[in-house]
């Protein structure tokens, strides 16, 4: 015997709804197999749950589409701040700047390596420490280093704060639509059930199997455990929905 299952998608919640809604629409309320106040229950309902998956959608899509400029800033300060480094070292090597400089920067005095730059926590960090660094020993009398400037490097550092900052904020727009959705999962779950209840209740003096051929106009879903596809019989599966399980 073929069982109902609700749905676990939330493309599967939406179809449910919106056929459910096309039979509300189309059916004379007094032929229609749920009271009018389910069906303003599930208007009022289907929209919110549409328009917050709607929201979700737009606000992941909005994130990944800013996401590609971000990714672009967030290499362009990481390259600036290790060629301004590589480029100190350098000039460390040449005897220009004394070992003891890289101090300065928050670097060891024989630590001629460019510091991790994977992370975006690393760079906001490095970013921050080789400004700061260059214009403290710039005041002692020392000279600017080029090839990049501190100032290239601040233009980039700069775009990579405000992209940084604009970045969390879309993740956390994203993460607010999503938790939004998943709150009303459980509601549309509840909804769906007792619409589904109803529906076979308006039915329960038909047999089983034209029980469900009128529950199916609604939305209602059937399938077969796989065990049961060998036993059942032929008609009945041309008219239920089968899933194997």
């Amino acid at each position: 015997m073929p069982y109902r299952r609700l749905p676990t998608t939330d493309q599967a919640r939406r179809r449910a709804m919106k056929q459910a809604l096309e039979m509300g629409n189309n059916t004379n309320p007094e032929k229609l197999a749920f009271s009018q106040k389910t069906f303003e229950k599930l208007q009022s309902f289907s929209t919110a749950f549409e328009n917050a998956i709607i929201n979700y959608k737009s606000s992941l899509d909005f994130q990944v589409l800013k996401n590609k400029d971000y990714s672009e800033i967030v290499r362009k300060a990481r390259l600036y701040i290790s060629h301004f480094i590589q480029v100190m070292n350098l000039a460390i090597a040449r005897e220009e700047l004394q070992p003891k400089d890289r101090e300065y920067y928050g670097l060891g005095i024989d630590d001629n390596n460019v510091p991790p730059l994977n992370l975006e926590s690393e760079i906001a960090n490095w970013g921050t420490n080789i400004i700061e660094g260059e214009q403290k020993r710039m005041s002692k009398g020392g000279n600017p280093i080029y090839s990049p400037s501190i100032a290239l490097v601040k233009v980039h550092f700069s775009a990579f704060q405000e992209a940084y900052h604009t970045q969390k904020t879309l993740q956390a727009n994203t993460i607010r639509a999503l938790e939004k959705v998943a709150e009303m999962r459980e509601s549309a779950d509840y909804l769906i059930r007792d619409l589904w209840n109803e529906i076979e209740l308006k039915y329960q003096y038909l047999s089983p199997k034209h029980k469900r051929q009128k529950a199916k106009d609604y939305g209602l879903v059937y399938i077969y455990r796989r065990n049961e596809l060998k036993k059942a019989n032929p008609e009945e599966l041309q008219t239920d929905l089968i899933f194997e399980m």
